[in-house]
């Protein structure tokens, strides 16, 4: 009798593991959840990546889906803001109880990794490419991007060979988004030994920068990093057009979309930036818009711009996984696949690989140059 209840134990055990594995998957459906800001000014940017999601599942049902599965989002918003952050994710894996999450938010989505590590469930983790979230290497989460300590670096040296022997400045946000584009950039100036004749940090949130460009102009920079993200970006342009001071400007993907450049007027002309997704007139991005008008709602298609490339490429590499594991489609399986992700083509960025002990693509990089009658970036040869 004793031996028949331990068995009994076991075997229960047994089903609850590969219950828990399985969550989200039905006889006709698999449940995907997603975190990020949907409203405020970083709706710009959730709303964009969810639209990529969208796109890529979209694609996927109408393949077949998964194992002859349908795939269905639920997305939560976050608002950007880290104590809802947790919540939304504990939301969609305790009680939607999805299969696998394709974005856990923006930088805030650090404070929800103890939950989704302890849970074990397949995460995307691309919308915000931050160290944190890839180092150290957690088993279950992956990042599909470019760091931006490597982007700075990138950029800095690229306009330091278009711009010899000029005099430079920087300015970057008091925050680790700051702290990561400040390290590369001294990585480059150490490098090319560049003349830095201004450089500073400006509170987040920040809205008034006349006095720092009123510093800049003074200083004499004829070559400007500026570390915003948008509104920052935008104001700081403005403020310089009205100082009549035009220096050659870089700035980072965070920015750059076409609501930056609206911001930023006819100012934007010739600002430089970079991405390691494809360019916004490229004829994989022209393909990718083409095929979207059939595949995403009328408000999702307006949303679209870099982050929607970037949810879209994340979540294709899921799908991807998953489909390797038809008959067997479980966490552990999922996770495998995901790991043994080598050179993955999306269409819209470069091949995606991961590895063993490695979560983080690590994407290849392009210098783009705004355009503002188009409101895009195109590519710099």
């Amino acid at each position: 009798m004793y031996l028949k209840l331990i068995a009994a134990i076991v075997m229960g055990l047994g089903v609850t593991t590969a219950a828990k594995a399985e969550q989200g998957v039905s006889a006709t459906e698999i449940l995907i959840g997603e975190v990020e800001p949907l409203s405020g000014p970083p709706g710009l940017l959730g709303i964009a990546y969810a639209a990529g999601t969208k796109m890529a599942i979209a694609e996927a049902n109408n393949a077949g889906g998964v194992d002859g599965k349908k795939l269905r989002l639920i997305v939560e918003d976050d608002g950007y803001v880290a104590a809802r952050t947790i919540p939304a994710v504990k939301k969609l894996i305790e009680v939607d109880k999805v299969f696998a999450l394709t974005s856990l938010s923006g930088s805030q989505g650090v404070a929800a990794l103890p939950v989704v590590v302890k849970a074990g469930i397949p995460v995307m983790a691309s919308i915000a490419p931050i160290e944190p979230l890839y180092q150290p290497v957690n088993k279950n989460v992956f990042v599909v991007g470019q760091s931006y300590e490597e982007g700075s670096y990138q950029l800095v040296r690229f306009l330091a060979k278009q711009n010899p022997g000029r005099k430079w400045a920087a300015l970057t946000q008091d925050d680790d988004y700051g702290v990561a584009l400040r390290a590369g950039f001294d990585k480059a100036r150490k490098e090319g030994k560049l003349n830095v004749v201004f450089e500073g940090e400006y509170k987040k949130a920040q809205q008034d920068f006349s006095s720092e460009m009123l510093r800049l102009r003074s200083s004499g920079a004829e070559v400007f990093l500026a570390g915003g993200i948008i509104a920052e970006n935008a104001a700081m342009v403005k403020e310089l057009e009205k100082l009549n001071y035009k220096p050659v400007t870089g700035i980072f993907w965070p920015g750059r979309i076409p609501a930056t450049l609206k911001l930023m007027g006819p100012a934007s002309e010739g600002v430089y930036g970079i991405d390691y997704v494809a360019a916004d007139k490229s004829e994989a991005v022209v393909a990718f818009t083409e095929r979207a008008k059939s595949l995403l709602s009328e408000a999702d298609f307006k949303a679209i711009n870099r982050y929607t490339l970037v949810g879209y490429a994340s979540t294709r590499v899921l799908i991807e996984a998953m489909r390797r594991c038809a008959g067997n489609l479980t966490w552990t399986c999922t996770i495998s696949e995901l790991e043994k992700t080598k050179n993955f083509e999306t269409g819209v960025m470069g091949p995606i690989s991961f590895g063993p002990g490695v979560r983080f693509s690590s994407q290849q990089l392009h210098v783009m140059r705004a355009d503002f009658r188009t409101l895009s970036f195109e590519s710099v040869k």
